[in-house]
């Protein structure tokens, strides 16, 4: 028997019912083209990155991984003088499900925060499964900061000041990514900001049963998003933490986390497990279950109640973690 789903908070129902004829929770891989193509992704090119002018904007062509391709960074850097040296800098990596976006998607809630903790943000493009699967985005993002790592004075940010966040795919990239630098020694983070983050492609908690056909990204969907990114892999035993941070053994020695998640989505106890291994391991990490909040609900529904708490928990966290 399915189990029953908790209730979505009232203000976010309201959201749900008005884009449930425009967004399917149930993605397939056949429409991955389409919604590549859709008028959602069209008009991010449309968006004031400046903030009103706070920002000068600046598209970067780097150097990607060994024999891949150059990666595109969005550069994002307050136009006033810094008056107390190098700023933090906020690494944002995007979300899409591994399968859709590019490095403007979602990237006005981190300028949002950068524009409070006077702050660069650097947002990275990465491949995209099927076409590249498993590891060319978890390269590419490492790639991308090991760059803005090493020329972050030039970009009027602190090297040793970087805190790595993302939401939906971009979160389980961001704790990915804090799992590689640990490993490889790499830039040091200061703190990773997970937002609903995706992190296990065995898609088989209660969670991921209780909310299929619900919201805006159920199970169906999330077994689109992990088998094009790791194919007949996918769910089987060799998955590695670098594609699944849920995999990770051993979550030891990694930077302050931040992490939350609706009580009504897909990724809800995926998320709770990993950040209580965190606690589990000696770390340190700050969890938020928003009750009744679906998957991005604060994305569909900003002025929402809820949304707007959770906007406030992250830029909170973000505030403590710079001591400012």
């Amino acid at each position: 028997m399915t189990p029953v789903p908790p209730p979505f908070d009232p203000e976010l129902a309201a959201a749900l019912e008005l884009i449930k004829d425009v967004i399917s929770p149930a993605l397939t891989m056949d429409e991955i083209a389409g919604i590549r193509q859709g008028p959602g992704i069209q008009m991010l090119a449309q968006l004031d990155l400046t903030m009103d002018g706070f920002f000068e904007v600046e598209d970067r062509t780097v150097p990607g991984p060994e024999g891949a391709p150059e990666i595109s960074l969005l550069i994002c850097r307050p136009a006033a003088a810094a008056d107390a040296g190098p700023r933090p800098v906020i690494y944002h990596i995007h979300g899409g499900g591994m399968v859709i976006g590019n490095n403007r998607v979602g990237v006005d809630v981190p300028l949002s925060w950068a524009k409070e903790v006077d702050a660069v943000v650097v947002s990275v493009e990465y491949r995209l499964a099927p076409e590249d699967p498993y590891p060319a985005q978890i390269d590419d993002v490492y790639a991308g900061l090991e760059w803005t790592a090493k020329h972050a004075a030039e970009l009027g940010g602190d090297p040793q000041r970087i805190v790595v966040a993302g939401a939906s795919a971009g979160g389980g990239l961001s704790a990915a990514l804090a799992l590689l630098t640990r490993d490889r020694k790499g830039p040091e983070l200061i703190g990773q900001l997970l937002m609903c983050p995706m992190l296990d492609d065995r898609n088989d908690t209660p969670s991921a049963h209780q909310m299929a056909g619900l919201g805006v990204w159920d199970r169906t969907a999330n077994e689109t998003g992990w088998t094009a990114l790791l194919g007949e892999r996918r769910g089987g035993p060799d998955v590695p933490a670098y594609a699944a941070p849920a995999r990770a053994e051993d979550l030891t020695g990694l930077p302050p986390a931040f992490l939350d998640v609706g009580s009504t989505e897909t990724f809800r106890d995926e998320v709770v497990a990993y950040a209580s291994r965190i606690w589990q391991a000696g770390g340190v990490a700050e969890l938020h279950v928003w009750p009744g909040g679906f998957h991005g609900f604060d994305g569909f529904a900003p002025q929402a109640a809820l949304s707007q708490a959770c906007r406030s928990a992250q830029l909170a966290w973000l505030k403590r973690l710079l001591g400012g």
